[in-house]
């Protein structure tokens, strides 16, 4: 499965972005979808994540009410829309599939490439 993530760019805190996930060849519709980040210097951490559903998800503390994760299987995309946008969320933002299994964890198969998001104050 290749992933393609796109959407990232440069926004001032308090502003939003929606990132965007799209597969070629693969229906993503038969995966979990998932949302990482990683700053420089750091690890790549959990943001969010979508059951094949679309109904159950799971997000990450820092973005509970900031972040939206969701899904379009007719389009065979996965969003997510990133609102408050705080300098904290500066991250080369990455997405991720695997079937089945915990939403929350790290260990998912296939990668995209990442997407930059820089929040200036």
């Amino acid at each position: 499965v290749q992933l393609q993530a796109s959407g990232g760019g440069l926004v001032q805190a308090g502003g939003s972005l929606r990132l965007t996930c799209t597969s070629s060849g693969r229906l993503l519709s038969a995966f979990n979808m998932a949302w990482f980040r990683q700053a420089p210097g750091e690890e790549r951490k959990f943001v969010a994540a979508i059951h094949t559903s679309g109904v159950r998800k799971s997000y990450e503390d820092s973005v509970t009410g900031r972040f939206t994760i969701s899904r379009d299987n007719v389009k065979n995309e996965v969003y997510l829309q990133m609102n408050s946008l705080e300098r904290e969320d500066t991250a080369m933002y990455y997405c991720a599939a695997k079937s089945g299994g915990t939403l929350r964890t790290t260990s998912y198969t296939y990668w995209g490439q990442g997407t930059q998001v820089t929040v200036s104050s």
